[in-house]
């Protein structure tokens, strides 16, 4: 009997690499929905969001570089390559099935980082862009600019170091699995996560997703900066309807702490304030305000989520 894991959806050439895609097939003539997932993430950060959408379009989930199942990267992220991503995920035959044709514009949705992502993808490839959801999107409106090359690739070369050797000596197969339930548990407000431990902790035992979801973090503030100067040489499409999701419910762990609430209270106000110059990119945005929901909305509130992007694609029509 062969111990190979058992991997969902297909792996396809994209942007250079092997990425692994999830595709839940939708009604023809209707915009496919592309999940993107937060720092770190996986296709299985939407699996409560899924079934609540199934059915109204293809859906489509992908992994990142050496997230998930992907093949890794042999370079660190940028905004214009994972925004390419999309676009090829979008422009390349045979990701919806075997022998389909591209998949073409999208409904783009971002958690978290991938806020980053999307968002350039639509002023990249406004062709391409049906729509737009940022679900707690990352919002860094004074980025700082990115740190000297040198000093960059020598913090990069340092946490690729520790994701192999952690690969190597099994330790990323022991901790990953314990320390994305950690993360989740600290941003979440109840909501249950429906991943796979199976699938969780195959994807962790190479070290390759400790590798990358430390690279993600290492690139941020890179990222957020490239983010801050392609809004001066692009705009935002107005065609596309734009929804902009913002939480801002503590968590229990957060609540439990002393004097808690003055300090959650600034922040909710500034993360709103974030949240809503989100929204006003475009005069088709609007957003939503999730009191209920801590920062791992897809957890708190996949209700939420698929209401909005039902909404969306009936506006569409």
């Amino acid at each position: 009997m062969s111990d190979s894991p058992r991997i969902p959806g297909r792996l396809v050439r994209l942007a250079g690499s092997a990425t692994h895609v999830v595709v839940e097939p939708g009604p023809a003539g209707v915009p496919p929905v592309v999940l993107s997932s937060g720092l770190g993430g996986a296709w299985y950060d939407w699996d409560r969001v899924v079934p609540l959408i199934a059915g109204l379009a293809p859906v489509l989930r992908f992994d990142r570089p050496g997230l998930g199942w992907s093949e890794p990267a042999a370079l660190p992220p940028t905004l214009a390559g994972e925004a390419d991503r999309i676009r090829a995920l979008l422009t390349t035959p045979g990701v919806l099935a075997p022998d389909a044709p591209p998949a073409g514009p999208a409904v783009v949705v971002g958690h978290s980082l991938a806020g980053f992502h999307v968002e350039a993808f639509a002023r990249l490839f406004p062709e391409l862009t049906a729509g737009v959801v940022l679900v707690d999107a990352s919002a860094e409106p004074e980025a700082a600019g990115p740190e000297p090359e040198t000093a960059a690739q020598r913090r990069l070369a340092q946490w690729r170091t520790v994701g192999e050797l952690a690969g190597r000596t099994g330790l990323a197969g022991l901790a990953m699995p314990r320390l994305r339930a950690l993360a989740i548990r600290l941003s979440r407000n109840g909501g249950s996560d429906l991943a796979d431990p199976a699938d969780v902790a195959a994807t962790a035992a190479s070290g390759r997703l400790l590798t990358s979801a430390l690279l993600e973090n290492a690139t941020y503030d890179a990222l957020a900066a490239q983010l801050l100067e392609l809004r001066c040489e692009k705009p935002f499409p107005q065609e596309p309807p734009l929804r902009v999701i913002a939480a801002f419910g503590s968590t229990p762990a957060v609540r439990a702490l002393p004097f808690a609430a003055g300090r959650v209270s600034q922040r909710n106000e500034s993360w709103l304030a974030r949240q809503r110059q989100l929204a006003e990119l475009s005069e088709r945005g609007r957003l939503i305000e999730l009191a209920d929901s801590a920062h791992y909305v897809p957890f708190d509130r996949p209700d939420a989520v698929a209401e909005t992007v039902r909404e969306l694609l009936a506006s569409l029509d």
